[in-house]
């Protein structure tokens, strides 16, 4: 009878950021201030921490997984790294970039954007030009930009979730943490493979969008530039295989990053081995 009476007081503990609907309206009009570092990362700042902050409130009250513990360095600069490929990569969505901001740090849910694979093609191709040279070129730099940084974003994400064995297989030894604690401590290593599973699902998508954008600009404006960016097309696509092995299969499923009807049948993300 105790030990009910403390779980279901922990939870009341666990849901104690109600109040963040409260919060959503000045978050939204502030998010558009959040100030960009050095390679799109977001800067430290007040802005970014406020709206990193009630992204999480905003993540709990929808019930989906969110810790409030603090960040080791590890999944601090995994979130940094994968900055790079949750924001739109197309030209000229400067409105979408503040959208994509919002999804990001969890004031809004992952799954906010329809994933249209023309999108980064109608992007590239709506401003006028006089030369298909400039399209090629940015094709081939988009495209070569995110292939240069999976590695290193593969690698931190290989450290967390070694981390995050390590945090689970220590839990039941522990014997000062109650259940809030081990709760806490849970949703943390789901957070963690969520994101991995987020940026893992948004490389897959942009090599389609690459691919797609090429090929179209090539039936349209057929050029021998189009080989540099089939050619980085492919190394992205190999690199990301390095995200492969890394979590299941089916962890954007888990992590609600799919249909909601698949979600439904999909299994817990964190589970004892």
């Amino acid at each position: 009878m105790d030990r009910a009476y403390r779980i279901r007081d922990r939870l009341r503990r666990s849901v104690a950021g109600r109040p963040a609907r409260a919060l959503l309206l000045p978050v939204l009009l502030l998010a558009a201030c959040a100030q960009e570092g050095d390679f799109g990362r977001p800067k430290a700042g007040a802005w970014n921490s406020l709206v990193a902050t009630t992204g999480t409130l905003a993540a709990r009250e929808r019930g989906e997984s969110a810790a409030l513990l603090p960040l080791t360095d590890d999944e601090r600069l995994l979130r940094d790294r994968a900055w790079r490929f949750l924001m739109p990569a197309a030209p000229e969505q400067a409105f979408r970039d503040v959208l994509g901001n919002l999804s990001r740090t969890r004031v809004l849910p992952p799954g906010l954007f329809v994933r249209d694979v023309a999108a980064y093609h109608d992007g590239l191709v709506a401003a006028p030009t006089r030369s298909q040279v400039p399209l090629y070129r940015r094709l081939a730099e988009d495209a070569g930009a995110d292939a240069r940084l999976i590695p290193a974003f593969a690698a931190t994400a290989s450290l967390v979730i070694a981390a995050d064995g390590r945090r689970l297989a220590g839990l039941p030894f522990a014997r000062t943490l109650d259940d809030w604690d081990v709760r806490q401590a849970a949703i943390r290593v789901a957070e963690n493979r969520c994101l991995i599973a987020w940026v893992r699902l948004e490389t897959g998508a942009r090599v389609g969008r690459y691919r797609y954008a090429l090929e179209h600009l090539f039936a349209a404006l057929p050029a021998n530039d189009g080989v540099q960016a089939e050619r980085a097309i492919a190394v992205l696509a190999e690199r990301r295989a390095l995200l492969e092995p890394l979590l299941p299969p089916d962890a954007a499923l888990r992590c609600g990053l799919a249909p909601d009807e698949a979600v439904a049948a999909a299994p817990a993300l964190v589970v004892k081995d």
